[in-house]
């Protein structure tokens, strides 16, 4: 009998993760790392690509980075020509790459709206296109595409994150409709709340949001970056061959739960 465990090993798999080189995209990143995946990562900023890659070197790990728009073709085309031909055909993609821009509706400007979905939308469709197609001639791949709990949530202030992270729900959803057919598996990502640089003030003790997110979440915490490794690593190995068109979301239990009276007996 087979062991399961080298059903979720990565080895020499070449894996591009978009936007890995802080935050989420870089703890999925390491973790592919360590189970054995050749990880290149992505940024418009050559500084952060250098820190990032200095940061794999201290943790005994390595990584290959490259510099380019994901919602620009052109540059998206050269870059992924750049991994095929230093690194090999890429094996699994995370489209985790994103930008949020907090706003009420009427105050935002068309264009801004317009950054945010090509960004978290259009920008997963242009690099997943470009690299399917080997997928297709190999007749195995993974994509994996970070969704959000606003693919299923609506809140003030958020609208064009949550229109982008709704459509990129469906996205996998289509995508797993027209290529589940050559072996390759689409499936989403949906972290919850979790503490990064970004959130790092609102997941304070006494701050509103935070009561607010403790009050949601049945776990009773914010997540840990390292929460979503193990499922991005599943996501990327061989053990979820027959999970396709799925999102699963890393949230504590934010989704199952309506919410919370201050006196459950009294309803």
């Amino acid at each position: 009998m087979e062991n399961i465990l080298a059903k979720f090993s990565l080895q020499d798999k070449v894996a591009l993760v978009t936007g890995g080189t802080s935050g989420i995209g870089y703890a999925m990143a390491k973790g592919l790392a360590q189970a054995g995946a050749r990880v290149c990562i992505n940024d418009i900023h050559d500084f952060k690509l250098t820190e990032a890659s200095q940061n794999f070197g201290n943790s005994g790990l390595n990584v290959s980075t490259f510099m380019f728009d994901v919602s620009n073709e052109e540059e998206v085309a050269r870059g992924i020509s750049a991994i095929e031909k230093d690194i090999g055909k890429i094996d699994i993609l995370i489209n985790n790459a994103g930008i949020i821009k907090r706003s009420a509706i009427l105050s935002m400007p068309v264009s801004e709206f317009k950054q945010v979905i090509d960004i978290n939308l259009v920008a997963p469709l242009i690099v997943s296109k470009r690299v399917v197609t080997a997928m297709m001639e190999k007749k195995a791949g993974k994509i994996i595409n970070i969704c959000s709990l606003m693919s299923e949530y609506g809140r003030n202030s958020v609208s064009a994150y949550s229109a982008a992270k709704g459509g990129l729900k469906l996205l996998t959803r289509n995508m797993c409709c027209e290529w589940a057919k050559y072996n390759i598996q689409i499936n989403g990502i949906g972290p919850g709340y979790i503490k990064t640089a970004l959130t790092t003030d609102f997941a304070k003790k006494g701050h509103p949001f935070n009561r607010l997110v403790l009050s949601r979440t049945p776990s009773n915490r914010w997540g840990e970056i390292n929460d979503l490794i193990g499922t991005a690593v599943f996501l990327a190995s061989e053990a979820s061959n027959f999970i396709n068109g799925q999102i699963i979301y890393v949230d504590g239990g934010i989704l199952a739960n309506f919410g919370y009276m201050e006196d459950e007996n009294n309803i």
